[in-house]
């Protein structure tokens, strides 16, 4: 069920790992950024968009990880856009043709195994590397690219509601996840991080990719959280992150596999 976080911006949080799908509505339709994970979920916001009377008219991934990559033909064929790199990177993963047999066997591990629409997975248009808004007819989104987590990740800024879509960042129950296989992934991160500092005085809410959405005086504290997650990395030391190990909420326990492989890969 779609649920209102700003005027004119909504949000769909997927039972799969908390993932929201935005919705932002404009003159003649909705920009739908990261739509939902299984088939179900994603009847259900077609659902909720037929009865606001508001078709689809252009569709933002924030990152080529497959689980905000998705679509479905009820949702039409508007437009969808990311990073020129995000949209690269999509491109030589599913130039393999074995790529999505391999997503939906990862997938068979989890509780939404079956469940995932991949037919229309990852065709997204590449926005030139320039491009600062998305091009829609409604609201100004500026697109905020850096390298934090994905190649061609990208923060989104709806300016006239004060709402950032931060993709897979700002999460209040999952640990900074890096791109491991980026040369400098800690810099990264850290770039990104003062990248999003740098609008807070624009920001009412945030938005994750993953978790719950989050006001105004939220944004900051989740800013330093994520920093402090990092660094402690970068010095191998101990993260005392609220979202690892018996702090973390139920059912989210497996994030501390996820800080102990960074650890590990970073060799620390």
């Amino acid at each position: 069920m779609l649920r209102q976080v700003a005027d004119g911006v909504l949000v769909h949080e997927s039972a799969f790992v908390q993932s929201n799908a935005v919705v932002v509505q404009g003159r003649a339709g909705v920009l739908l950024i990261d739509p939902g994970v299984t088939g179900s979920e994603i009847d259900c916001l077609a659902d909720d968009l037929r009865e606001l009377g508001q078709p689809v008219v252009a569709g933002f991934s924030t990152h080529p990880d497959w689980d905000h990559l998705l679509w479905h033909a009820r949702l039409g064929v508007a437009p969808r856009y990311g990073t020129a790199r995000c949209a690269a990177a999509i491109g030589e993963e599913l130039s393999d043709p074995g790529a999505k047999a391999r997503i939906a066997e990862h997938l068979l591990e989890t509780e939404v195994a079956g469940q995932v629409p991949l037919d229309l997975l990852g065709l997204i248009t590449g926005l030139p590397a320039e491009t600062r808004q998305i091009p829609w007819d409604g609201p100004p989104v500026r697109i905020i690219e850096h390298k934090a987590h994905a190649p061609g990740h990208a923060a989104l800024l709806i300016e006239d509601h004060g709402v950032l879509v931060a993709g897979d960042m700002l999460s209040d129950v999952l640990v900074p996840m890096l791109d491991l296989a980026a040369a400098e992934p800690i810099e990264d991160y850290l770039a990104a991080l003062r990248l999003l500092e740098g609008v807070l005085d624009d920001v009412e809410v945030v938005v994750p990719g993953h978790g719950s959405v989050g006001r105004a005086d939220q944004v900051s504290a989740r800013i330093e959280l994520d920093r402090a997650y990092v660094l402690a990395l970068r010095d191998g030391q101990g993260a005392g992150d609220p979202r690892i190990g018996s702090s973390a909420r139920p059912g989210w326990e497996w994030v501390s596999d996820v800080h102990f492989g960074q650890a590990q890969h970073l060799g620390l």
